[in-house]
């Protein structure tokens, strides 16, 4: 089920990362920019190269010692997407921590903290989702359907379409889809859980309790992005399922 945490254990990072990663030593925070389930953002720069990066800190519950396995799917999904309209996942770098393993250079169990590094963007959606021109708003869209395109041939749901987790850069120009935690594989007779996506871009179907759903959930969310482009207020701002 969505949610679940991996069976207890450290992160095998041999799957995503190589053996001798860097360290986050390699990075100087520069400010925090964000807060969600599983982790703290911050702006960072690359000491060795100069580039700008967002630092995503995992949060991991030392009771039980899992990794939640949205994070999980969430950096598989990334490593296999790979697209100008999505976020680009840099590399897994991690905390000075102890290694366990048989021997082998990439058999091998990490403890310590993980990041996740990504692409920087300069803010996201929100701020310009209701003073965009018309002809903002039709390269926005373009480049929002574009990459949610791609992630359907490939068989990949976002669930959690909304301003907040679509970013803009290179002086307002480029728009990339990021946030991938609800995201998952799907097949048409799947059953997924229905408490995904942000209530305002919630599709009827997930409210009315529908468990087996594929593309369209994410095609309503556009469209709620699109139809508050053009009213410049939420379409739906409901509190409330009902």
């Amino acid at each position: 089920m969505d949610g679940e945490e991996a069976p207890p254990g450290a992160l095998n990072l041999a799957d995503y990362a190589p053996a001798g990663a860097r360290t986050v030593d390699c990075f100087r925070r520069i400010r925090k920019i964000g807060e969600g389930t599983y982790g703290e953002v911050f702006e960072a720069m690359d000491i060795i190269t100069g580039e700008r990066a967002a630092l995503k800190k995992i949060k991991l519950d030392d009771g039980k010692e899992g990794f939640p396995r949205q994070i999980l799917r969430e950096i598989k999904l990334l490593k296999k997407l790979d697209h100008e309209n999505i976020i680009r996942l840099k590399e897994i770098v991690v905390s000075p921590g102890t290694a366990h393993g048989a021997g082998g250079s990439d058999d091998y169990m990490y403890r310590g903290d993980i990041y996740m590094v990504f692409e920087y963007m300069d803010h996201d959606l929100k701020k310009v989702l209701h003073h965009s021109t018309p002809s903002q708003v039709k390269y926005y869209m373009e480049q929002l359907l574009k990459g949610l395109h791609y992630c359907h041939v490939n068989n990949v749901l976002h669930r959690d379409i909304k301003g907040a987790n679509l970013l803009i850069s290179g002086g307002g120009k480029l728009l990339k889809l990021a946030d991938f935690g609800l995201a998952r594989p799907f097949t048409r007779d799947g059953s997924f859980t229905n408490h995904v996506i942000t209530l305002w871009y919630r599709p009827p179907e997930l409210l009315l309790g529908a468990t087996n759903y594929a593309e369209a959930v994410d095609i309503w969310s556009v469209g709620c992005i699109f139809a508050e482009f053009l009213l410049r207020k939420p379409l739906f701002p409901g509190r409330t399922e009902v």
